[in-house]
């Protein structure tokens, strides 16, 4: 399949401040002894899907840049202004990109072969936008995270009619055990104009990638999806979450099935978390 037309944008521009990590650019927060972004990356470099992925870098950019080479096209977002702002920058690079991908530098686990599957899903199907969804058996455990993310609701034909956040759900809606974690493949014409429709009213002040979703609702635009496993779309927004991924990529190690790895680091998240010891040593890079 011809993925010329295809470009992938890694967000990398966040500090992460609840991370505790000081100085260190959220991406460059250690796992195992290497960047988080790093897995990511290799990911990203494996599929083939974008003959040059970019990366959108702002604080200590020119850290991310040492980390990862020259593979890469590095833009930088001068003002953090949000997902949406970090994406719309980037338009005036890619005018001659048909298929626009975004992932994140904070989520490590995403396959190769899902990022294939993506843009071959989106591609065969001539879908204007395309995403990944999680669905998990509960919320429990190393599986508590995904409760906070938006659920999807489809119809009874098997469309997405709604993602509905966390907050704006009721009851019913939050037993949904099919999330959205983000991973989105856009038509870039859709997503250049769309993008400029989206506005900053909003308690942080900033342009979120998300809203794009809403319009696309408005507007009748049909949304396609693939199935992911639900250990891709763990992220990495606290010491504890950052130590359910480093099981994960332990059990990798090992050859073995992640979920027994992480099974221990989740019930430590129900129970509120490991001592305060041990979330000092989680929150300090290896």
């Amino acid at each position: 399949m011809d993925f010329s037309k295809f470009q992938i944008i890694i967000l990398a521009a966040g500090k992460g401040t609840r991370m505790n990590n000081g100085e260190l650019p959220k991406p460059l927060i250690a796992i195992h002894g290497k960047p988080m972004i790093t897995y990511l990356a290799k990911a990203v470099l494996e599929s083939g899907v974008s003959d040059k992925p970019a990366v959108v870098i702002g604080y200590l950019g020119d850290k991310i840049k040492d980390a990862l080479g020259e593979n890469f096209r590095y833009i930088e977002q001068g003002e953090p202004l949000g997902t949406g702002h970090a994406v719309a920058i980037t338009e005036p690079f890619f005018k001659d990109k048909e298929h626009i991908i975004i992932l994140y530098g904070d989520h490590p686990l995403v396959s190769e072969k899902t990022i294939r599957t993506l843009a071959e899903t989106h591609l065969t199907r001539g879908a204007t936008l395309s995403m990944g969804t999680a669905t998990v058996s509960d919320f429990k455990e190393w599986r508590a995270p995904f409760y906070d993310f938006g659920r999807i609701k489809r119809d009874e034909a098997g469309n997405i009619i709604a993602i509905v956040e966390k907050k704006d759900s009721t009851e019913a809606e939050l037993a949904i055990t099919e999330v959205n974690p983000s991973y989105f493949c856009f038509k870039a014409s859709w997503l250049w104009e769309n993008l400029k429709k989206i506005d900053n009213k909003n308690a942080s002040g900033e342009y979120y990638l998300t809203s794009l979703i809403s319009q696309a609702f408005e507007e009748r635009t049909p949304i396609s999806s693939i199935p992911i496993d639900p250990i891709e779309a763990l992220g990495i927004n606290t010491p504890l979450q950052l130590r359910m991924v480093e099981e994960v990529l332990r059990s990798k190690f090992y050859n073995t099935t992640a979920e027994n790895f992480i099974a221990d680091v989740g019930r430590e998240s129900a129970s509120g978390g490991p001592s305060r010891g041990e979330q000092k040593r989680f929150n300090t890079p290896r």
